[in-house]
């Protein structure tokens, strides 16, 4: 097993990754808020994977082990918080809503390598008020550990669009449906409806990242209309994904 790079302080800077490039699992011993400012941003723990578009941030607590990945070109913006300040109280990674102000705070906070300064303490001050704010948002997808389980998630994962019922992929992966529904809410934390959604989600926002078209994404996600999928998405995000390209 790799050896898991541990960095002490969590940077606070600015970072361009190109779509597809990715940052190897590490870990701190500050917390860090994780904004992407454009593409769609992935967080991965052993848990799960986090993932939020440019109106999303992700908080990952000081010590988890996490790595990042680009989907579309993407503007990171990484800022580091102290393990002793949790405004949040949070230990577990969670993605928050983005406002018009805290983007603002966000961005000028990690920029230039976050230099320090009176104005910008006092920036960094109502940057943490306004995360005690920041409504939590429920997109995460997270990672099954039971064997069955992983079989169908995978094929799902290989194919967001296969609309085969719980019952029919559980005869591939050799468990009952009662069993799956069971263990979806035990490990997951949500039914198997929910995770599909989420799935589907995550799948739409790659896509979207990479300028396929609004009518595109939603067959390849399984959604049965454009119009379905449309009205998914902006319950999920708040916009349309018409717009997803073209928001600052």
């Amino acid at each position: 097993m790799p050896e898991i790079r541990h960095t002490p302080q969590a940077p606070t800077r600015t970072q361009t990754l190109a779509a597809g490039q990715s940052i190897d699992a590490h870990r701190h011993d500050d917390h860090q808020i994780i904004y992407a400012g454009s593409g769609v941003l992935a967080v991965t723990t052993d848990a799960g994977t986090w993932f939020a578009p440019g109106t999303r941030a992700i908080w990952v607590p000081a010590g988890c082990v996490h790595a990042h990945r680009a989907h579309g070109h993407l503007d990171l913006h990484l800022l580091g918080i102290p393990a002793t300040v949790n405004p949040l109280r949070l230990d577990a990674p969670t993605v928050l809503t983005v406002s018009p102000l805290l983007r603002e705070l966000i961005l000028e906070c990690t920029r230039d390598g976050g230099q320090d300064g009176p104005e910008r303490r006092r920036l960094r001050a109502v940057l943490l008020d306004q995360l005690k704010v920041s409504p939590q948002q429920p997109l995460p997808l997270p990672a099954p550990r039971d064997a069955r389980l992983r079989t169908v998630c995978g094929l799902l994962h290989e194919n967001p669009a296969d609309s085969r019922t719980l019952a029919a992929l559980g005869h591939a992966a050799g468990a009952g449906e009662r069993t799956l529904s069971r263990l979806f809410r035990r490990e997951l934390g949500m039914t198997f409806p929910q995770w599909r959604t989420q799935l589907r989600l995550y799948h739409a926002l790659r896509l979207l990242a990479a300028d396929e078209p609004v009518t595109a994404v939603a067959h390849r996600c399984g959604w049965a209309s454009t119009s379905a999928f449309i009205d998914v998405f902006r319950r999920a995000f708040g916009y349309t994904p018409g717009t997803h390209n073209s928001r600052p």
